[in-house]
């Protein structure tokens, strides 16, 4: 017998990923009654089958490796031995552990948390069905966070041989072959984790490069990195089809004008991913979609409807857990009255890669495409006494300024501890500070952060 009951709010969030979740947060600080709905497991994708588990396996990959190649620090390691099992459960504690927090952070924020399936019946009520029960809730403003999925390609249909994302973070064993389609952020990232790991990794790439929203002068180092761990870095290919046999999975691709084949135990399938908007009756209900089945927003992350706002991978812009978030404080303090507006200026991304790239703000190629004059300031890693003694020497810092008044207007990172070091940056630019600021700005020696104002200070004529 399925049972009824209606329930009014002041903002309903639809989704508990980085986005949804700090939304309905920040609106309960506002003094809203706040309701989220979750389908799934709280801390959405980020946290259970993304950003976190990710960077989990991408941790033990880089202590594996370090630990192999310790011989000309003074540490002889014999016997090496990954427990993969024990790899997979540090991994899930730390999960574990994240969404209690985000579970946590919601009901002391007097948050209802609501699991089930929603649907639109109106512009102002949402019906969430769970189990043998349906609730239909009234409210004056939502927050779509429902986030996005891996893109499935036809030929590649996701098996136990053909995984996504979510796929490679649970695997039981460390494959001795894998092959990555996609060269992106996700591809690239879990690549080098496996290839760290043991894995015998090839990445097949449908472009002229991989990581192609990073300049080239960054991703070649990256580039040499893979190729030391054994990546084979396949571009301008095309993936045909995959065939599953009892040893693993044979994929057929064409590559400079041939059809040829690989063997492998797995295919990762990175390629993209697709908003969640279906099947929620966004359309039934008047809300437009822009390219890619997007929805479009204003700068207050508002729809075309007034009291329905949308936030994160379902929205235009990098699909970021952190971009996700920053609009969820936006809409939430937009519904609450406030002037709240996005400004992605100063939005970092990062990849997780070896070594780790960074960048904010315009780069070099972006600031002369807008005929902006810029001055560069550059500093290699290897002329940093703190990379030194982690013996990581790879990569460099590049400071984009304005040269009519010397504003910080952008950064690129690549190196060890990159994605730590462009939070200074990003802060800088959100601030509006020069570069002579950050000159100015006494920073601990010996640490990689005092590459920033080392950078400033070698390009200094004044």
């Amino acid at each position: 017998m399925l049972s009824n009951f209606t329930i009014e709010t002041d903002t309903l969030v639809i989704g508990s990923g980085p986005g949804g979740y700090v939304a309905a947060i920040r609106a309960a600080q506002t003094g809203q009654k706040v309701v989220i709905i979750e389908r799934d497991k709280l801390g959405g994708v980020c946290s259970n089958i993304g950003c976190i588990p990710s960077k989990a396996l991408i941790s033990v990959g880089h202590r594996f490796e370090q630990i192999i190649h310790s011989n000309d620090i003074g540490i002889i390691a014999s016997k090496i031995r990954l427990d993969f099992t024990k790899a997979q459960a540090f991994k899930d504690s730390i999960v574990k552990k994240l969404t209690g927090g985000v579970e946590y952070l919601l009901k002391s924020n007097k948050v209802e948390i609501v699991k089930g399936e929603a649907y639109f019946a109106n512009v102002n009520t949402v019906r969430v069905m769970s189990g043998n029960s349906a609730q239909n809730y009234i409210f004056k403003n939502v927050i779509l966070a429902t986030g996005a999925r891996p893109i499935e390609i036809p030929a590649f249909k996701f098996t136990e041989r053909v995984i996504n994302s979510t796929g490679a973070l649970v695997l039981k064993e460390v494959p001795n072959k894998l092959v990555v389609i996609g060269g992106g952020y996700i591809g690239t990232e879990l690549g080098s984790a496996y290839a760290n790991l043991g894995s015998q990794v090839t990445i097949i790439e449908g472009g002229e490069d991989i990581l192609t929203g990073f300049e080239k002068q960054m991703t070649q180092i990256v580039k040499k990195g893979l190729k030391k761990k054994g990546v084979e870095i396949i571009t301008g290919a095309s993936a045909k089809s995959a065939k599953e046999n009892e040893n693993g999975v044979i994929i057929t691709f064409e590559a400079d004008g041939e059809e040829k084949q690989i063997e492998a135990n797995y295919i990762l399938v990175t390629v993209g991913r697709r908003p969640n908007t279906d099947e929620i009756g966004l359309q039934e209900i008047g809300i437009k979609f822009g390219e890619r089945g997007l929805i479009n927003v204003d700068r207050q992350c508002r729809t075309n409807i007034p009291n329905i706002y949308a936030i994160g991978d379902i929205i235009a812009g990098p699909q970021l857990a952190h971009k996700a978030s920053y609009e969820g404080k936006v809409a939430a303090e937009a519904i609450a009255g406030k002037k709240s507006i996005v400004d992605y200026l100063a939005i970092p991304a990062v990849c997780f890669t070896d070594p780790e790239l960074a960048t904010v703000g315009y780069s070099e190629e972006q600031a002369k495409a807008e005929n902006l004059e810029v001055k560069v300031a550059k500093f290699p890693f290897a002329l940093n006494g703190h990379a030194l003694t982690l013996g990581m020497t790879d990569g460099f810092i590049k400071l984009i300024a304005r040269k009519e008044d010397d504003l910080l207007i952008g950064a690129q990172i690549v190196g060890v501890g990159a994605s730590n070091i462009i939070a200074e940056i990003g802060l800088a630019i959100e601030a509006g500070l020069t570069a002579k600021d950050i000159a100015l700005t006494i920073h601990v020696h010996p640490t990689l952060g005092e590459m920033a104002m080392e950078s400033i200070e070698n390009e200094r004529k004044e």
